[in-house]
């Protein structure tokens, strides 16, 4: 396979293009909190964090740090005019209520049928499924952030999930270091890659079969 991938920055440019100006999103714990960084000029989402906060801004500088504002990552923000601070459990009605337009998850794995596993039992990762049990199904559009394959150069999107599932048939979008991926009547749909990969290389590399119903678009992103 080829050595060429995108970055976890480029990744999250990529997903951050997709966002509708005025969106309600929120972003999970760790590398889809990058996210954020990269909203499109004249384009502005409204970030909400389970611990309850919502239109939440950028980290404060170092020694700035107010730590009763922080998100669920435990991540010190700021606050944005007209942000609003509400109880946990209210929180959880916005989520399970339908009022959050996207949410952007990190995974271990994907199905090709939209299954999410993005926790596991062990030692190591995530410890507990957590809030994003309720964003899966909550929110209007769930998207995955990821490495197409893991350190060890497994694939990520699989046919079916080995890890403990965090939904069922949730996904709708994966953004990974080498392509577009949709998840459409039960199949990967694949809708950019790439340019230095051939789809052979990607199919090689993707545990599940990638369908083509239109045109491939170069995935291309900044330096950054």
């Amino acid at each position: 396979m080829t050595q060429i991938s995108l970055s976890n920055a480029q990744i999250a440019w990529r997903a951050a293009q997709d966002i509708a100006d005025g969106a309600y999103v929120n972003l999970g714990i760790g590398f889809p909190e990058k996210v954020a960084q990269y909203q499109p000029d004249g384009r502005r989402a409204i970030f909400h964090t389970e611990n309850g906060l919502l239109d939440f801004g950028p980290s404060p500088a170092p020694g700035d740090e107010d730590w009763d504002l922080i998100n669920a990552g435990k991540r010190a923000v700021t606050l944005n005019p007209g942000a609003s601070f509400f109880h946990h459990a209210d929180s959880f009605a916005m989520v399970r209520g339908g009022h959050l337009d996207v949410a952007i998850l990190g995974t271990y794995q994907v199905a090709q049928n939209g299954d999410l596993a993005n926790w596991r039992v062990g030692d190591k990762g995530v410890p507990a499924v957590g809030g994003a049990m309720d964003l899966v199904h909550g929110a209007k559009r769930v998207a995955v952030i990821t490495d197409h394959v893991t350190k060890k150069g497994a694939p990520k999107l699989v046919e079916h999930c080995s890890f403990p599932l965090t939904g069922l048939a949730c996904v709708t979008r994966v953004y990974t270091s080498l392509a577009v991926v949709d998840i459409e009547a039960g199949r990967f749909v694949l809708r950019e890659k790439l340019p230095q990969i051939s789809l052979a290389a990607l199919q090689d590399v993707t545990g599940a079969e990638l369908h083509i119903t239109d045109p491939v678009v170069d995935l291309i992103t900044p330096d950054l």
